[in-house]
C-alpha cells in the first residue's frame, strides 16, 4: 500500500468531495490510485439522505457559535460571503443596542454655560424645528393659504384658541412652508403683512400698513381714507390685476374690537370684494369672536372659516418639554418632575407657556438650593463638623426633584385668592365652580338666574341638597364682599349681572385637587 506507507507525501486533489462514499481519489506524485469501500445496505431514510447534495450527518451549530469558523463547520458554496453579511448584521445589531443603552449625563447646575443653555433651551422665544401636537391645525392652515394663491382668490381665515397653544408659532411655520411650496410650483409668491394688533396706536391703523404694503411708492389722494383708498382698489379690476396677492396675518386680533365694531368688520369685508386680493388670516384668543361681532358677515355668507386650537393635554405638555431638552446633552429635570409639571398645567390651562416658565423657575430654586448647601459646607469645614447626611446627599444629587418643581409650581400658579378659594365652604366653592363653567369660551359675566340654575344642576348631579333661595342671595353677597364676584344693580334680583372678579386659572387651580370639582370643571 504505497498509498498510505507514504502518507506524508500525499496530497489530496483539489475538487475532491468528501461527502462522496463511493470514490476517493489520491495522488502520489503522478501515479493515481482508487479505493472502493465495502457497500453497506441502505435503509429507506439512508437512500433519501443519499440523494440530498450533503448525505453525510452535519453536526449544525447555532449561528452564535457559527460565527467563528472551525474545521467542524460544514463547508459552504459561498462561506465567505454569507460570514460577512451576518457578522454586519449582528454587530449592527449590537451597535443599536448600544445606543439605546447610552444614558445621558447629569448636568452641572454650577456651570454657567450648562445653566445658559439650558435655559435657552426652555425659553418661550426659542422655537423648535418642528411644531409638535399641531400637525392637523397647522395643516389647514396651509391648504387654506395654497388654495387662495392658486385661485387667486381673496379669503378669510380665523385662528382662535387659548392663550399659549401655538398658534403665532403655527403661522410662522407655515409661512415657511408657503415660501417653499411657492418655489417648487413657480407660482408668484405673496405679499406677507404681519401685524401684531397691541402695536396699533389706532386701531384704524392697520389699513395704513395694508396700504403701504400693497401700494407703497404710489401717491394717494389726500381726501381718501386708507380704507377707502383699499375699497377702491379692490373693486376695479384694471388697478388690482397688475397687483401681487397680499397675505396679512394680524395676531391679538380681539384687540380691534370697539364699541361700534366698525375696523373689525370693515377688515373682513375687504376680503369680499369682486377683484379682492387680500388673504386675511387673524389670530386671537375668543372663539366664538366670528359668532359675535361680525354677524353682518354672516348674513352676506362671507363668515371666515375657523380653525380652534384646544389646550394642551398632560401627554401633549410632557412631549413637547421632552422635545426641547432632548437636544441637550445633560439631564436635567427627574421624569417624576416633569410629569408633575405637566399634569398641573393641563389641569389650570394647558398653556404651553406657562410649563416652559414652571421648568426655568424650577431650575432657578436648584441653583438657590446648591448655593445655600455649599455656603453650610463651607462652614462645617471651616469648624471641622461633619456635615449631615441630607445636606450630602442633596449635594450629589444634581438635577431638579419632585420637590423643586411643586414649590415652582406654587409660586406660578397661587396667589391670595387661591388661599381664599381653598378656605370657602363647599357650597360657596359650587357657585364659584358655577360662574367659570359659564363665563367660558369669552363671556364676562351672567346672571343669578342662570347661576342659581347651574348651581342647582351641580349639586343634584353629585347628590348634593342645594341651599335655599335666601341662603343663596347671602352667599352671592358674602363672595362679592371678599371680591371674588362683582354682582351688578337690577330691579329684578334674578337679572342682577354677576362678574368673576379674579382669574379663571386661579379657581381652577384651586379647585382641581378635588376629583368632584376637577369633574365639574372639564
Amino acid at each position: 500500500m504505497p498509498a498510505i506507507t507514504r502518507a506524508n507525501h500525499c496530497k489530496i486533489e483539489s475538487g475532491t468531495n468528501f461527502n462522496d462514499v463511493t470514490v476517493a481519489r489520491m495522488t502520489d506524485g503522478g501515479s493515481v490510485m482508487e479505493t472502493t469501500p465495502p457497500k453497506r445496505k441502505l435503509r429507506s431514510s439512508d437512500v433519501q439522505r443519499q440523494q440530498s447534495p450533503n448525505s453525510a450527518p452535519v453536526n449544525w451549530k447555532s449561528p452564535r457559535r457559527r460565527l467563528n469558523s472551525s474545521p467542524k463547520c460544514p463547508p459552504q458554496s459561498d462561506g465567505k460571503t454569507f460570514n460577512d453579511g451576518f457578522s454586519n448584521l449582528h454587530s449592527s445589531s449590537i451597535r443599536c443596542l448600544l445606543k439605546n443603552l447610552i444614558v445621558k449625563p447629569d448636568w452641572n447646575p454650577k456651570d454657567t454655560e450648562h445653566i445658559k443653555t439650558t435655559k435657552e433651551a426652555l425659553h418661550v422665544s426659542t422655537a423648535p424645528t418642528t411644531i409638535m401636537c399641531r400637525e392637523d391645525e397647522q395643516s389647514k392652515i396651509f391648504n387654506f393659504c395654497k388654495a387662495c394663491v392658486e385661485q387667486e382668490k381673496a379669503g378669510s381665515l380665523y385662528v382662535c384658541g387659548c392663550p399659549g397653544t401655538g398658534k403665532s408659532l403655527s403661522m410662522e411655520k407655515v409661512k415657511e412652508q408657503l415660501s417653499a411650496w411657492v418655489k417648487e410650483s413657480g407660482l408668484q409668491l405673496p405679499d406677507i403683512l404681519s401685524i401684531n394688533c397691541t402695536s396699533l396706536a389706532n386701531t384704524s391703523d392697520i389699513f395704513i400698513k395694508m396700504m403701504g404694503e400693497a401700494q407703497p411708492q404710489k401717491k394717494r389722494n389726500g381726501s381718501l381714507t386708507p380704507l377707502q383708498h383699499l375699497q377702491r382698489l379692490y373693486s376695479q379690476k384694471a388697478e388690482s390685476s397688475c397687483m401681487k396677492m397680499m397675505l396679512i396675518i394680524a395676531d391679538e386680533l380681539d384687540y380691534l374690537i370697539t364699541k361700534d365694531k366698525a375696523v373689525l368688520h370693515d377688515l373682513f369685508m375687504l376680503t369680499t370684494f369682486p377683484f379682492s386680493r387680500c388673504i386675511l388670516i387673524g389670530i386671537a384668543n375668543a372663539i366664538d369672536l366670528a359668532d359675535r361681532f361680525l354677524p353682518r358677515l354672516q348674513a352676506l355668507n362671507c363668515k371666515p372659516q375657523v380653525v380652534t386650537y384646544r389646550a394642551y393635554s398632560k401627554e401633549q405638555i410632557l412631549k413637547i418639554l421632552q422635545q426641547r431638552l432632548i437636544v441637550l446633552p445633560f439631564v436635567v429635570f427627574q421624569s417624576q418632575a416633569l410629569e408633575l409639571c405637566a399634569r398641573k398645567v393641563a389641569a389650570v390651562s394647558g398653556d404651553m407657556r406657562k410649563a416652559l416658565c414652571v421648568c426655568r423657575n424650577a431650575i432657578e430654586l436648584l441653583e438657590v438650593e446648591l448655593k445655600a448647601s455649599s455656603k453650610e459646607l463651607n462652614h462645617n469645614d471651616a469648624c471641622d463638623a461633619a456635615a449631615p447626611p441630607e445636606l450630602v446627599k442633596r449635594q450629589e444629587s444634581q438635577i431638579v426633584r419632585l420637590d423643586h418643581m411643586a414649590v415652582a409650581l406654587s409660586k406660578t400658579f397661587k396667589s391670595p385668592a387661591v388661599e381664599t378659594i381653598q378656605s370657602l365652604p363647599q357650597h360657596q366653592q359650587i357657585i364659584l365652580c358655577s360662574v367659570v363653567k359659564l363665563v367660558r369660551g369669552g363671556k364676562k359675566d351672567t346672571t343669578i338666574r342662570e347661576l342659581n340654575k347651574s348651581y342647582v344642576e351641580i349639586c343634584k348631579s353629585t347628590l348634593i341638597p342645594p341651599v335655599g333661595s335666601l341662603e343663596l342671595t347671602n352667599m352671592f353677597t358674602v363672595l362679592n364682599d371678599q371680591g371674588l364676584l362683582k354682582l351688578g344693580q337690577s330691579r329684578d334680583d334674578k337679572m342682577r349681572r354677576v362678574l368673576l372678579k379674579v382669574d379663571e386659572a386661579d379657581v381652577m387651580f384651586a379647585l382641581q385637587g378635588i376629583r368632584f370639582f376637577r369633574n365639574c370643571l372639564q
